[in-house]
């Protein structure tokens, strides 16, 4: 029998909120790859019987949380759950939204007897009925047919309950999962409505903790509308908010505010991705179709994109070169020189010229992050046209060539221990050489360790510009707001 370890591989755990993921992405909280993740099919939905059981394989783990916040912040706001008498937290509804993210909880369930979904995660989970259905709204739970391969940090125990319930003899008698492998039965799928029946057997993920985007609430969603046609949608995207929302969390995303704002029936569909932190131009398709033919644009590289970013050192003119690590997991690794298997990561500036650094009004409205840099009267406005698009890639490159983007809360720090201690970077120019593997891998653990989080809100990062087709169509953001 095969066992998938790459689709889905969650950590089980006994504690109520462990104190890490185990899984190779956990920096982002994403447990599988966003392809993985499918809709929950009605024709999956089984029968209700009168008496349901239920047994928990597992308990809560954590993802590391990036916190949204805003000045002058509670920690969690009371309207959404409040602190018992006894220190646990007590849960009422997901909205209104709390200004600053909980703490992050991921629970890991195995149905051992069918019936609805909704009563058997309060149950389990001790939670209200109308907070599990908002989870379910915001696209927080995720179940597999077949229980997923622990890891190898699993207990004995784990171990154990884990092979009771994938039993060939067990799994012989589901009808759920014939002509089926088991690869395929253990990959995730969303859960759609609140009136679906789960199976005995069935895997259940509950992100009872979603990642928040309060500032989507503050947003004039009209207002940052730069292009309506019958194909598409251009958006100005707001920093501080996700283009087409996270694992957890699809509500409170640009996709989904602007459909209401623009009072379509069909919600807008996500094309192509710009970072949380980053404000500007995005393309929301208004069909299906019209998301297939733009993908096909951007891989056969019709596509144009212009940044607009603001840099704390200068950058030099021209073509920059870089390699990053392919690896799913923030902070992104990059290289001077060419290591095989790696990614190409080219960028032109095109222009970089003085300018005064944002006043400390404007940082305190845009909750930029003090990292450190000495020098803040004056930043480099540079003008940048992205030849490849990876993740983080201009952040990352910049900070690369000691000139990382202002208020970059997770590239700077680093930057500003390479430049105090040369060599820190194993991939930079001063990089040092080691004797053997053991000594580089160390050193690379250090180099992780020496970047920050994520950016709450905004940096001084905006795609002011995009256009395809020889530029047939383009279309340009406001001013950035550092202007």
């Amino acid at each position: 029998m095969t066992f998938a370890s790459g689709s889905f591989t969650p950590i089980l755990t006994n504690s109520l909120i462990a104190s890490r993921l185990w899984t190779p992405n956990w920096r982002n909280g994403v447990f599988c790859p966003f392809n993985m993740v499918h809709t929950f099919a009605s024709t999956r939905s089984r029968l209700l019987k009168n008496k349901i059981h239920y047994k928990r394989l597992a308990l809560s783990s954590c993802s590391r949380s990036f916190s949204c916040q805003s000045t002058a912040l509670s920690d969690i706001n009371s309207t959404s759950h409040t602190v018992s008498s006894n220190g646990h937290l007590r849960y009422g509804r997901l909205m209104p939204c709390p200004l600053q993210n909980g703490p992050p909880r991921v629970e890991h369930l195995v149905v051992t007897k069918e019936g609805p979904v909704v009563e058997y995660i309060c149950k389990a989970l001790d939670l209200p009925p109308l907070y599990v259905e908002d989870l379910i709204q915001f696209g927080a739970v995720y179940y597999a047919l077949v229980c997923p391969k622990p890891p190898p940090t699993a207990s004995p125990e784990q171990i154990k309950v884990y092979e009771e319930v994938t039993d060939p003899s067990i799994l012989r008698k589901r009808t759920s999962i014939k002509g089926k492998t088991v690869r395929e039965a253990q990959k995730t799928f969303k859960i759609t409505r609140a009136d679906e029946i789960v199976e005995a057997g069935t895997y259940l993920r509950v992100h009872v903790h979603p990642k928040r985007f309060p500032r989507c609430y503050d947003i004039d969603w009209k207002s940052r509308i730069i292009a309506v046609t019958d194909d598409y949608v251009v958006l100005d995207k707001p920093a501080g908010t996700s283009v087409g929302g996270t694992t957890d969390n699809i509500e409170e995303s640009c996709a989904t505010f602007t459909t209401r704002a623009l009072g379509f029936s069909a919600p807008l569909l996500t094309t192509h991705q710009i970072d949380n932190c980053t404000e500007g131009c995005v393309v929301l398709a208004r069909s299906k179709e019209y998301c297939s033919v733009f993908h096909g644009k951007i891989r056969e590289k019709k596509v144009k994109k212009l940044y607009l970013a603001l840099a704390a050192a200068p950058v030099p003119i021209g073509i920059l070169t870089h390699y990053m690590r392919p690896i799913n997991m923030a902070p992104r690794l990059i290289s001077e020189d060419f290591v095989k298997g790696w990614l190409l990561c080219q960028l032109e500036v095109l222009e970089c010229k003085k300018v005064p650094f944002p006043r400390s009004e404007i940082q305190r409205t845009y909750n930029l992050e003090d990292c450190g840099w000495a020098l803040k009267d004056f930043a480099y406005e540079c003008q940048i046209n992205l030849l490849t698009g990876r993740t983080h890639q201009i952040r990352a490159q910049l900070a690369a060539c000691s000139a990382p983007v202002v208020g970059d809360s997770m590239y700077m720090p680093a930057a500003i221990a390479e430049i105090v201690c040369p060599g820190s970077n194993p991939f930079g120019k001063n990089k040092k050489l080691y004797t053997n593997e053991n000594d580089k891998s160390l050193a690379i653990d250090e180099w992780i360790a020496q970047h920050g989080k994520e950016p709450s809100v905004a940096v001084g990062l905006q795609a002011c510009q995009i256009s395809w087709d020889d530029g047939k169509h383009c279309y340009g953001a406001r001013l950035p707001w550092w202007r």
